[in-house]
């Protein structure tokens, strides 16, 4: 008896299958959306009908079908089993896919819904998320097409535990795609003309599509004009001919060019336009040091900021030229080696001082707006639209310019004359204490160094006298008024006298005479003795000097 037990017991282990294990079962009968199902020994249970079916699809089953399910409970409170056939597909979906993501395999499944951030996939009994971020190569705005699709994925990471699955469709479509452009890569070589399609535009080039691999065509490629963006010259999806000129076989980059294809207007810049030439171009671009001008389509050269203008210093090239605008322009320098032309706006007109030099010789009498004000002098507005200066000492014969300065403003309108140009320092110079003539000059006239004037005593000092001239002050010292020591005393003349002198120096800068009564005294003891005899022949000074005197009577 006791073996019997023991054999009926294992006999009830063997047949009985245990909980949480996937069975098979027979299909007895379908009623009321559900399937009545047979799992062995006098055993049955209820699945929903929509268990057996494939996201978006109609289940197909029917009686006597055989099926897998995952048996939960032996038996319920209503006696029937309790059976799921969708945890057993998972189930059998994991241990498929375990061994999948162990090899590194793909696998297959269907999206089937939306969920935040990306989407859900059945991958046979499993679901898996799929990241929006690994759908395609490219941000993709509508999934509707790709809904409900079998098509390959590759697991990323996986989770049985936790019943965590992600997958990627990316991943397959890059490694499709990498196979594609090895291919396709293989096929080109640098130089080579292809034609290609324009994928995408950005602001420093666009991405052509060369047939399954996609080349850059950098902005400074597309022509040999300056382009300020690719869509003044590209559109998405127009087809174009290319240039290939740099392949990448590590990365798989390609560098295209359109520019490559026409001929290069550089070759013939310097027989298009010789030194010195004046040609009419186009400014295209203004920066800080000058404005790029623009030849013809492909050649452009710089007008530096130096060369703008003759009389606009430290001024920002936009205020001088706009973008755009046409101007005349003289070539400078040319070189070809570095694709740099040197062009010069001023030089296509005359150099204003040279003009004002013609126009306005020294003495010539001008009148212009004071501009500035400094402490060596002020400068004034003159025709042209440059400047003439008058230094501190230009502005009065009378005292000092330091003091009298102060006496003009900016805005004042002031006559000169032109004292000097300098073309090449780019430098006039004026005078306005020389539009009422030089008093100085006008009081001496004829006097120079040795002539006899007569000057009049206004005051009688410790160390001279001093005396004045046709209005001009001089001083005579004490030393210079009389040849005899006894006679030099500044007391013995009176304010008022009238006293003949000697010019001894003329000084036009301090504007100063240099007077002597000794001199005079010595002037004529010479000239007597030439005349009237020699003391070495016998004859007194006084003989001479009366003889001298007699005659002059």
């Amino acid at each position: 008896m006791e073996e019997f037990e023991a054999l009926l017991n294992e006999s009830f282990e063997i047949d009985t299958p245990s909980e949480g294990s996937v069975v098979k079962g027979r299909v007895l009968a379908i009623e009321a959306g559900q399937a009545i199902i047979d799992v062995g020994y006098k055993m049955e249970g209820r699945i929903d009908l929509k268990e057996f079916a494939n996201p978006g699809e109609q289940p197909d089953l029917k009686p006597g079908d055989e099926v897998e399910v995952f048996l939960r409970q032996v038996e319920n409170a209503r006696g029937e089993a309790v059976i799921s056939r969708e945890m057993a597909r998972r189930e059998e979906a994991w241990d498929r896919l375990e061994k999948a993501y162990a090899d590194e395999e793909r696998v297959e499944g269907a999206i089937f819904g939306r969920v935040k951030g990306g989407f859900t996939v059945d991958l046979g009994g499993a679901v898996a998320f799929l990241p929006g971020s690994q759908v395609d190569v490219r941000p993709v705005r509508d999934a509707g097409p790709l809904m409900g699709l079998k098509q390959p994925f590759q697991i990323l990471k996986m989770d049985r535990r936790r019943g965590n699955i992600v997958v990627s469709r990316r991943a397959i479509l890059e490694e499709s795609r990498a196979e594609q452009r090895a291919e396709v890569i293989a096929n080109l070589h640098e130089g080579q003309t292809v034609d290609g399609v324009v994928k995408n535009i950005t602001e420093y080039g666009a991405f052509v599509d060369l047939g399954g691999v996609d080349g850059l065509l950098h902005v400074t490629d597309m022509a040999w004009r300056r382009v300020n963006h690719p869509s003044e010259i590209l559109a998405i999806g127009e087809t174009v001919k290319v240039q290939v000129i740099k392949i990448n076989k590590e990365t798989h980059r390609i560098s295209l060019g359109m520019k490559q294809l026409q001929d290069d207007p550089w070759d013939s810049v310097e027989g298009k336009f010789p030194i010195e030439s004046v040609h009419t171009g186009r400014v295209t671009n203004i920066t800080d040091y000058g404005a790029f001008v623009e030849l013809e389509p492909g050649v452009e050269g710089l007008v530096h900021v130096s060369e703008m203008s003759w009389t606009k210093k430290n001024v920002h090239p936009g205020k001088i030229v706009s973008t755009s605008q046409e101007v005349e322009v003289m070539v400078l320098e040319i070189d070809s080696a570095k694709r740099r032309v040197s062009l010069g706006l001023k030089q296509t007109q005359r150099n204003p001082w040279e003009v004002f030099a013609e126009t306005h010789p020294e003495g010539t009498e001008v009148e212009g707006e004071v501009k500035n004000i400094t402490e060596f002098g002020l400068f004034v507005g003159l025709p042209g639209d440059i400047d003439g200066m008058v230094h501190l000492s230009d502005l009065t014969w009378e005292g000092r310019g330091e003091d009298v300065i102060g006496d003009f403003r900016k805005g004042d309108v002031v006559k000169a004359k032109v004292t000097e140009v300098d073309i090449e320092k780019e430098r006039i110079s004026l005078s306005i204490k020389a539009m009422d003539g030089d008093p100085f000059a006008d009081a001496i006239g004829g006097v120079k160094r040795g002539s006899i004037i007569t000057v009049e005593v206004t005051k009688i000092e410790d160390g001279g006298i001093e005396v004045t001239y046709e209005g001009m002050k001089s001083f005579i010292r004490r030393s210079d008024l009389s040849r005899d020591r006894a006679e030099q005393r500044p007391e013995r003349f009176g304010v008022g006298d009238k006293i003949d002198v000697r010019v001894t120096n003329v000084d036009s800068k301090t504007r100063k005479l240099g007077l002597s009564i000794k001199a005079r005294e010595i002037a004529e003891e010479k000239e007597a003795v030439e005349q009237y005899g020699s003391s070495d022949s016998g004859a007194s000074l006084g003989d001479i000097l009366g003889a001298a005197l007699k005659g002059d009577r």
